[in-house]
């Protein structure tokens, strides 16, 4: 994957404007990562590495910023809010009418819901960093303990989410891939120098032997190796076309199919997931109520129950998100529009059931595979004795999904502007 996707990116920087692209999204990158080493003013550093260890959750939200939450820096969110705000929009498609007929109106109506989701992630940003603010004001890690204090990192936090959200958004517009998804890839690769160190440490201070470090390696590669074959795969659902006569000329008559892929939600689900459970330790911070320190102790990274519910999360998410993207009736209206037909389906309703059942099973397989996945990292750390593992699961998942999105984006612009046509 990685040689083809350097033919790919080779090919690519050949064109002018695809060219353009890829080097504007390098560049915005380069941007994330500048700001994820820039400290929050007012933050007292050697009290911030025991708050914010591996073992939490605040590891792998610090995974996710790069590293900057580990520093406080001003991207410490990365851009958590506003995937939680993507959430909360997608859930109003389903409650509230006028939110659904955007949905349903274009560019206009996508315009209107991204407006909306802007406004809603600088509101979770600001309740979030007020959140971490006190965090660290109880913990004493600000060093100037008192609003003033928690005022200003709640402001520069917001501003940071604000604009990786720009950043996205631009990446996506003027660049190669999805921004966001690009931004959380940048901040896991980035972590890598630093993930492999820690195991050289741990191999030198004998806490893990070569025999870990080669059941970690043989796990990552059987790993990567079954997301691709799974983000790849498809149930594909044979159309036939009939003959029509238009005036002399004879069209139709000829076959096709439906690729369904068994992952169709991509790695949304697993980002949608960790970023809700982020939800209980912000409220513990906010509201000060035994049973809100209760769950959020009950969810602790390393428990069963986090793990449990965590699982459960990426099914709910894979089977909503999959429904959001990938709508039965509308394929078989376009099928029947297009003079197509299943064959043993009559076109309309039976076609759009028949899809749908098929689409019910083909996402079981891809939700349950995406959860065992992003658990994994529990099982690594009882086979291989390393700490606080974050290299299975859920990392694993984002950087090879994110990685083959892109690589099939290059792609299929080098197809676009190398496709002689049918006129030679």
């Amino acid at each position: 994957m990685a040689a083809q996707l350097a033919s790919g990116v080779g090919k690519a920087l050949q064109l002018g404007d695809l060219r353009q692209r890829i080097l504007y999204t390098a560049a915005m990158l380069g941007v994330f990562l500048i700001g994820a080493h820039i400290p929050v003013p007012g933050i007292y550093a050697p009290a911030l590495q025991n708050l914010f260890g591996s073992g939490t959750i605040f590891g792998l939200l610090n995974l996710f910023a790069g590293g900057a939450l580990k520093v406080f820096a001003v991207f410490a969110m990365s851009v958590t809010p506003y995937i939680n705000a993507s959430i909360i929009m997608q859930l109003l498609q389903l409650v509230i009418p006028q939110v659904e007929e955007w949905s349903k109106e274009g560019p206009e109506g996508q315009r209107h819901i991204n407006q909306w989701t802007r406004y809603g992630t600088v509101l979770l940003s600001v309740i979030q960093g007020t959140a971490l603010a006190i965090y660290l004001n109880d913990n004493h890690a600000l060093l100037h303990p008192g609003f003033a204090s928690i005022a200003v990192v709640v402001v520069v936090l917001t501003a940071g989410t604000t604009f990786l959200m720009w950043v996205g958004e631009q990446m996506t517009e003027y660049g190669i891939g999805n921004g966001i998804s690009l931004l959380i890839f940048a901040g896991i690769v980035a972590r890598l120098p630093q993930g492999v160190h820690t195991l050289a440490v741990y191999l030198s201070s004998g806490r893990i032997n070569w025999f870990n470090v080669a059941v970690l390696v043989v796990l990552g590669f059987f790993v990567v190796a079954a997301v691709v074959a799974v983000t790849q795969a498809a149930r594909r659902i044979p159309v036939q076309y009939a003959k029509r006569v238009v005036g002399r000329r004879m069209y139709g008559g000829t076959s096709s199919y439906i690729p369904l892929r068994v992952n169709q939600a991509g790695v949304i689900p697993v980002i949608f997931a960790a970023s809700v459970l982020t939800v209980p330790l912000t409220l513990t911070q906010l509201v000060h109520a035994s049973w809100i320190s209760s769950v959020a102790a009950v969810l602790n990274f390393n428990s069963v129950w986090y793990q449990l519910l965590y699982a459960a999360l990426i099914i709910a998410f894979t089977f909503f998100y999959t429904s959001i993207i990938w709508n039965p009736m509308d394929v078989a209206d376009n099928i029947r529009k297009y003079g197509g037909f299943i064959p043993g389906f009559r076109p309309g309703h039976p076609t759009a059931e028949y899809l749908s059942r098929v689409l019910e099973r083909v996402t079981v397989l891809g939700a349950v595979f995406l959860a065992a996945v992003a658990v994994l990292p529990v099982v690594f750390t009882r086979l291989t004795n390393v700490p606080n593992l974050y290299f299975g699961g859920t990392a694993l998942l984002i950087v090879v999904g994110v990685a083959l999105d892109t690589m099939m984006q290059i792609e299929g612009h080098l197809l676009m502007r190398h496709y002689q046509g049918f006129i030679r």
